[in-house]
């Protein structure tokens, strides 16, 4: 992880890897990227044929020799080779621009919290090969508080849950610090597959994942009443025939319960471990949403009404944590303390001074 307010100035870009989408940022230019993670790759001789919002659109579409993947999950790098392909495409010239002559370019990436030694090497060597000279680990939680202008500098507890595509990240912090955490298994992927289960198995409707849009309404009391109907466009599962649905709503957010029970249940077990005045606090001060999930109609007022606390999703929460990675590299020049002062400051110095800014 990063040891100084000297190491994240030195850095010229930013990089949230995330199992959804891959955000870049570069110091004094910028959010550069923000692309979905997705590869398309022709098996027969591994050519390239497409990354990013292409091979999005490629997905389920393409013949059966050409395989899209996800080279990234929740900030940690599955497919090292993929990912290294993927990345020099999307950052091309923006990020030759943006390097401003140096030959190889420092990096501050976002790790999950709780990442382990292997898949943090794994990350770091990946940016390196990719062409970085030194690359300076922070924990996602940090980064997405200091986009989210929480003042984590301060002594009092809040609350931030990260709600990813492949996994929620949910972490107490105080003083810069985070006092507790813990990375859960579910996000909104879990979410979107736990209603496409329901629709195979009860009405025998098979939905495409652009299908869901419409549904994710659904997941609001303010605009889903308990019995109201939507319709929906699927494969029948017999048939093989296109089919259309007037579906009960109701059924839908019973079928979400148990991704929302293991996350209120995470929630529950943090809040645990956290000393009662900072539960005092959160409580006082509310959860903080953030994410590329945390949009989903009404996932907020769901996780309030489970947990009995204030649920708030921050401005633009899917660029949250490569934001604040941006805020440090960026506000780090400017708060660089003496050089004799470097090697006494650890990595919590840089988010309390970020976040100093921010007041």
């Amino acid at each position: 992880m990063t040891d100084s307010l000297h190491d994240l100035r030195r850095c010229t870009l930013a990089i949230d890897l995330g199992a959804a989408r891959t955000r870049v940022y570069a110091k004094r230019a910028g959010l550069i990227v923000d692309e979905p993670s997705l590869v398309a790759v022709d098996i027969r001789n591994g050519r390239l044929v497409a990354v990013g919002g292409l091979a999005e659109r490629m997905a389920g579409r393409t013949a059966e020799y050409v395989r899209v993947v996800r080279p990234f999950s929740g900030g940690t790098v599955v497919d090292v080779d993929m990912g290294i392909l993927m990345l020099r495409q999307l950052l091309g010239d923006k990020a030759r621009r943006a390097w401003l002559r140096q030959s190889k370019p420092r990096i501050a990436a976002a790790v999950p919290f709780g990442a382990g030694p292997q898949a943090r090497r794994i990350l770091s060597e990946t940016l390196t090969d990719l062409g970085a000279r030194q690359v300076e680990l922070v924990h996602a939680p940090l980064a997405a508080a200091v986009g989210s202008s929480i003042p984590v500098g301060q002594p009092e507890g809040s609350m931030i849950v990260i709600c990813g595509a492949s996994e929620t990240q949910v972490a107490v912090l105080s003083f810069g610090g985070i006092i507790a955490g813990e990375v859960l298994p579910v996000g909104g992927n879990a979410m979107d597959d736990a209603v496409l289960e329901h629709l195979r198995i009860h009405h025998d409707l098979i939905l495409p994942h652009q299908g869901l849009l419409p549904l994710h309404q659904v997941l609001s009391e303010a605009v889903a009443e308990p019995q109201s109907n939507t319709e929906v466009h699927g494969k029948d599962v017999s048939s093989g025939l296109a089919r259309s649905l007037n579906l009960e709503t109701g059924g839908v957010r019973d079928a979400m319960r148990d991704p929302l029970s293991a996350l209120v249940s995470g929630i529950g077990r943090v809040l645990r471990r956290c000393p009662p005045d900072l539960v005092v606090d959160i409580a006082d001060r509310g959860i903080i949403l953030t994410g590329g999930s945390a949009v989903l109609p009404g996932l907020d007022t769901m996780l309030g009404a489970a947990t009995g606390m204030p649920v708030h999703i921050t401005k633009d929460p899917a660029l949250s944590t490569v934001l604040g990675l941006g805020m440090m590299i960026e506000s780090a020049e400017a708060t660089e303390p003496a050089a004799e002062e470097v090697a006494e400051i650890r990595p919590e110095s840089a988010v309390r001074a970020a976040s100093q800014e921010l007041a």
